[in-house]
């Protein structure tokens, strides 16, 4: 579903995928994340996405009263504190998205597909 705000001017809409690319774009800037992850059902491999598919390894959600609900699916630099890094990944998409929408964050999950050696 779109977020819908009404303005003295008229309505504006924002689409999910709008929001998963800024939110993606501003993921792969926190420490400790090497990218956004696409996980294949068919045999269970992880692929790491390239910065142009960003939106692969996220799901956005926008209920009726424009509250937004965030998945992310990433891989991890190696040796870094996964309660660290997560816990900065919330805090900085919760602040940048609701300042970028105008509309609350209420829910962001965060699936761990993977581990990787940054060189």
């Amino acid at each position: 579903m779109k977020g819908c705000m009404s303005t003295d001017l008229g309505i504006i809409t924002i689409d999910p995928e709008v929001i998963a690319k800024y939110a993606g774009t501003v993921a792969v800037e926190c420490f400790g994340i090497v990218g956004m992850a696409a996980v294949n059902m068919k045999d269970g491999f992880v692929h790491l996405l390239k910065r142009e598919s960003l939106t692969r390894g996220i799901q956005v959600g926008i209920s009726d009263d424009n509250h937004i609900s965030i998945n992310f699916h990433i891989i991890v630099a190696y040796g870094v504190s996964i309660s660290a890094v997560t816990e900065n990944l919330i805090s900085n998409v919760k602040y940048k998205v609701e300042e970028f929408s105008g509309m609350p964050v209420d829910k962001i999950n965060i699936y761990i597909e993977g581990v990787r050696v940054i060189d």
